[in-house]
């Protein structure tokens, strides 16, 4: 049987990062009060050891960038969504990495990312992994393509999980689909990788973060806030009236695509700067509001 107590759990963390890593159990420090003053102390290290870390220069190349949609609208598919596939070709041209998640959302249209999977080994594993998806659903008793779009996407403006799943996909942008990870599994190809994840939100940004994401770029129609205490999220609004509306939390308005006053390409630059912002310490707006979600796919099937 294998051991799941927290000290193997830190030890196999530990074997995968040079990161330090501390293990504080309720247990060994005699109940909760003790164990979050020593928790303080070893933060308080923690936090004193990284000031003194210096920043370096890096390249895109360099660069594993998640991506996600919340909330999804009418718009997604239209402006912020295929902003972020001009910036998955681009970290992809430059040699980074772009994850793409959420395979709930990208029912019915999986064959048009298996018609660019690098071989057929991706092409099978797209396959199996909507069709595990689907029957996980089906031992619920629910059915994923008649249950969505979601009351708040159908809200939005959003009609049918195909058009939903369109909306999704225009994040993997034009390029080839070099690999299927499961579950918080780091990539081993760059370029574009699908990371099988559920719908869920905050699953999917801690799944993306352990496989190895340093940032996530986030599209909401109806204004998610969600964050992450892993790695900043840039908020990106795919209208002008929630950009406003929820402008406490969004970082990006991908509204005007839509209004006609800018490109896609011209969006996807500018969230190309604002990664580099971003990966350079500027702070997103979840980062302020310390919208620090989490949560793992683990407990039972979560769509």
């Amino acid at each position: 049987m294998r051991d799941t107590s927290g000290r193997s759990v830190a030890n196999e963390i530990a074997k995968r990062t040079t990161k330090p890593v501390e293990l504080v159990s309720i247990q060994d420090y005699s109940g909760t009060l003790q164990a979050t003053a020593e928790a303080a102390k070893i933060a308080t290290k923690m936090v004193q050891d990284a000031s003194m870390a210096e920043r370096e220069p890096i390249l895109f190349s360099d660069l594993v960038v998640g991506t996600e949609c919340g909330g999804s609208d009418a718009c997604s598919g239209l402006s912020a969504n295929p902003a972020v596939g001009y910036v998955s070709d681009a970290i992809a041209e430059k040699g980074g990495t772009s994850i793409l998640a959420e395979t709930t959302e990208l029912i019915g249209a999986e064959h048009l990312l298996a018609d660019r999977a690098k071989n057929e080994h991706v092409v099978k594993r797209v396959y199996e992994v909507i069709e595990a998806m689907e029957n996980r659903a089906f031992g619920m008793g629910v059915d994923i393509r008649t249950g969505n779009p979601s009351p708040g996407n159908k809200k939005g403006g959003l009609t049918t999980l195909e058009e939903k799943s369109l909306g999704a996909a225009a994040k993997a942008g034009t390029s080839r689909l070099n690999e299927l990870v499961n579950y918080a599994e780091k990539p081993t190809e760059k370029g574009l990788v699908w990371m099988d994840t559920p719908g869920h939100d905050i699953e999917q940004l801690t799944g993306m973060t352990a496989g190895g994401a340093q940032l996530v770029l986030f599209t909401s129609g109806r204004g998610t806030p969600t964050g992450s205490p892993i790695a900043p999220v840039i908020k990106i609004a795919t209208n002008t009236a929630m950009f406003e509306t929820m402008n406490d939390n969004m970082d990006v308005n991908a509204g005007t695509i839509i209004e006609g006053k800018e490109t896609i390409e011209e969006m996807g630059e500018r969230l190309m700067a604002e990664i580099a912002s971003v990966a350079s310490g500027k702070r997103t707006k979840a980062e302020i509001l310390k919208q620090h979600d989490f949560g793992i796919w683990r407990i039972g099937p979560t769509f």
